[in-house]
C-alpha cells in the first residue's frame, strides 16, 4: 500500500452521500432484500416492531460501509451481503436498547418503538435482532468475521454502560467522552469496514486501513450528532431538541461550555446537568452560552480531524470511484445538519 494523503479540500459544492449512495446501490438492495426476509418471525409483533425502526428512513450507513469497503478491495462474491446485514442489526437493537433507556419518544421523525409497543416489547425484539445477526456471522462460516463483529457488539455495550455511568456527571472529561463515543458509534463503524477486507482476503494492514476509517469516521459522526442537538441552525434531525441537554449527557459541546465558562455560567451547568434546570427557557440558555464560546464549532472542528484522518487512512487503496466517494462520505459527516 502506499503512503499518498488525500486531502479534506474546499469543494465547489456541498459534499454529498451521493456517491456512496451509487457506489452501494446494486449491493444494498441485496443487503436489504437480506434484512427483510431475517427480520420475518412467525409472531406477528416481531417484524412489525422491528420493521417500525427499519423502515424508518435510516441511511443505513453502518452496512453501506461494508458494502463500499468490499467494493474499495475489489471483492466480487455475495458474502458481505449477509454480513452488512448483521451489521444493520447489531445497530437496530442497539438503537431499541438505547430508547428504551433513555426513555425516548421520537427517532427519525416519528414516535419510537418504546412509545407505540411498549419497553418489554421493545427490549425482547431487539434481543431477537442480536440474535439474529449472530446467526448470519455463523452462517458466514469465518471465525475472524465473528471475532470482530462479537467484539464489536461488547464494545458497544460497555461504550453504552459507560455513558450511563457518566450521565449527569459535569466531571465527565473530553478523554473520557471520547472513549465513550469510540466504543458505543465508532467500534460498528470500524467493524463493519474492516470485515469487508476479511471477506475479500485483503491484508492485514489493509484490514487495519479501513478499520481506521470507520472508527474514525464513527467518531466524526457521533461528534457531528452530539453538535446538531445544540446547533440552532441545524435542521430538525428527527429527534427532540434537546434530548441529551434533558437527559443531563455530558457530549463535547456541554464540557466545552462548562470549560470555558465563567463561575455564573458553571453554576447554571452544574444544575442543568443535574437535572434541575429542563424546561424550554434553560434549553435556550444552554444554547446561547454554547453558542458564545463557540461550542458547537469547535465540536465539529474536531470532527473535521477526525474525518481527515478516516480519508487518510484508505489513500493506500487504489484511486477511483469507490475511495473517492468514501473520501466524500467523510466529508459529508462533517458537514451535515441533520
Amino acid at each position: 500500500m502506499s503512503a499518498e494523503v488525500v486531502s479534506l479540500r474546499p469543494r465547489r459544492q456541498e459534499p454529498s452521500l451521493a456517491p456512496m449512495l451509487a457506489l452501494t446501490a446494486a449491493g444494498m438492495n441485496s443487503v436489504n432484500a437480506v434484512i427483510l426476509d431475517r427480520m420475518q418471525s412467525e409472531v406477528p409483533l416481531i417484524p412489525a416492531l422491528a420493521g417500525h425502526l427499519i423502515s424508518g428512513g435510516g441511511k443505513r450507513m453502518r452496512p453501506m460501509l461494508t458494502v463500499a469497503g468490499a467494493e474499495l478491495c475489489g471483492y466480487q462474491g455475495t458474502r458481505h451481503h449477509k454480513l452488512a446485514a448483521a451489521v444493520e442489526f447489531i445497530h437496530t437493537a442497539t438503537l431499541l436498547h438505547d430508547d428504551v433507556v433513555d426513555g425516548s419518544d421520537l427517532r427519525r421523525g416519528k414516535a419510537t418503538a418504546n412509545i407505540v409497543y411498549g419497553n418489554p416489547a421493545t427490549v425482547l425484539v431487539g434481543d431477537f435482532l442480536f440474535t439474529r445477526s449472530f446467526e448470519l456471522m455463523v452462517e458466514d462460516g469465518s471465525l475472524k468475521v465473528l471475532k470482530i463483529l462479537s467484539r464489536a457488539a461488547s464494545i458497544i455495550a460497555e461504550g453504552e454502560v459507560d455513558q450511563l455511568t457518566a450521565q449527569r456527571k459535569i466531571e465527565t472529561s473530553e478523554e473520557h467522552y471520547l472513549q465513550i463515543i469510540g466504543s458505543k458509534t465508532a467500534a460498528l463503524f470500524a467493524a463493519a469496514t474492516r470485515i469487508a477486507a476479511v471477506v475479500a482476503e485483503k491484508s492485514e494492514a489493509e484490514e487495519l486501513a479501513l478499520d481506521a476509517y470507520g472508527r474514525n469516521l464513527g467518531i466524526a459522526f457521533q461528534l457531528v450528532d452530539d453538535a446538531i442537538d445544540y446547533d440552532s441552525e441545524a435542521t430538525e434531525s428527527g429527534k427532540e431538541k434537546g434530548d441529551d441537554f434533558r437527559e443531563g449527557k455530558m457530549t463535547l459541546p456541554v464540557i466545552l461550555a462548562y470549560a470555558r465558562g465563567d463561575a455564573t455560567e458553571r453554576k447554571f451547568w452544574e444544575e442543568a446537568i443535574a437535572g434541575f434546570l429542563v424546561e424550554d427557557e434553560d434549553l435556550a440558555h444552554a444554547v446561547e452560552l454554547i453558542n458564545r464560546h463557540g461550542c458547537v464549532d469547535a465540536t465539529r472542528e474536531r470532527a473535521r480531524h477526525y474525518a481527515q484522518r478516516a480519508i487518510d487512512a484508505i489513500a493506500g487503496f487504489p484511486a477511483g470511484e469507490a475511495r473517492s466517494a468514501m473520501a466524500e462520505a467523510a466529508e459529508f459527516v462533517v458537514g451535515r445538519r441533520y
